[in-house]
């Protein structure tokens, strides 16, 4: 089961994977933006928490196995896509600047986030995509900040 959840249901066995994971969680942000979410940012918090806490735990549990951060663990790339998403205002258009923001800081690694990497087990596994996703976030705060979109 812990593989399961690590790698979304099989997504991380597949080339591309992180990327695959963080477009599949698009959806999620988009049912979770139309439903109370959309008035409460509150309940992508609660979820984006959830599952970073989760990603840890199944991180740990599949370090063994899999070796220190492998491909195939992708429940960090959800996380980080859901950190590049929070306080965002619901607009499609955001939700896919911050698809490209959320992959480009995760891929390229900037500004201290590969040194979340060395982090222990899981935490190191989530944290540097969940800083990652602050970057994004913030990048789209501003981007939110100066464009009619909202």
């Amino acid at each position: 089961m812990n593989k399961l959840i690590a790698s979304i249901f099989g997504i991380g066995y597949i080339k591309g994977g992180g990327t695959l994971a963080a477009i599949v969680t698009c959806p999620f942000i988009w049912l979770l933006w139309q439903g109370a979410g959309a008035h409460n940012p509150w309940y992508l918090v609660v979820a984006t928490v959830l599952v970073t806490l989760l990603g840890i735990f199944v991180g740990n549990k599949v370090e063994p196995a899999w070796g220190k951060d492998s491909y195939r663990v992708v429940i960090d790339e959800v996380a980080g896509m859901m950190v590049t998403m929070l306080f965002i205002p619901p607009n499609l258009y955001y939700l896919l600047i911050g698809l490209v923001l959320f992959r480009f800081f995760d891929i390229v690694k900037p500004l201290g986030i590969r040194k979340m990497e060395a982090l222990p087990g899981g935490t190191g596994v989530m944290m540097d995509d969940v800083l990652a996703g602050v970057y994004g976030n913030i990048v789209l705060q501003v981007i939110v900040y100066f464009t009619a979109f909202h």
